[in-house]
């Protein structure tokens, strides 16, 4: 499990060089053939891990509940963030996973309901969703990737 949570972090710094180094109004354009922007990718699996894992388990999120609602799986993006969202989902890309690595390790996700993912995919333990959440960074992670493609070919 150790291995995962780094590799996750590993993920967010990726993710994170996206965020700062794409300029501001690229992370909210939607290019023609996609439904969504870099932004909305990035928030979205910031809020996902928190649902897989604390929200399967049982537990309280950590994450706040209007970010968890405007970001989650089935919403889309809608207007463009303040600079304080910005910031707070840049700090939460890296506090979250490592509060969850804590937790696991605590021992604080006893229980787990079973979900079966989009893709398809049974998650039945809390280790499930962690190594699932992972596969799904990297699928949103191919979507920034072909955004930023598309965005910049158009410039």
């Amino acid at each position: 499990m150790e291995k995962l949570f780094d590799l996750i972090l590993k993920n967010r710094s990726i993710l994170h060089n996206h965020l700062q180094n794409t300029p501001k109004e690229k992370l909210f354009e939607i290019p023609e053939g996609f439904n969504n922007n870099i932004w909305w990718n990035i928030a979205h699996i910031v809020v996902s891990e928190q649902l897989l894992v604390y929200g399967l388990s049982g537990q309280p999120l950590v994450a706040p509940e209007n970010l968890v609602e405007k970001y989650r799986k089935g919403t889309k993006p809608n207007g463009v963030p303040s600079d304080a969202e910005i910031e707070l989902v840049s700090e939460l890309m890296f506090s979250l996973p490592k509060k969850t690595a804590e937790d696991y390790k605590a021992g604080v996700f006893g229980s787990f309901k079973p979900y079966a993912t989009s893709l398809k995919i049974e998650l039945n333990s809390v280790e499930d969703a962690v190594a699932y959440d992972l596969l799904h960074e990297g699928i949103h992670l191919g979507t920034i990737t072909a955004l930023k493609k598309v965005l910049e070919r158009d410039s």
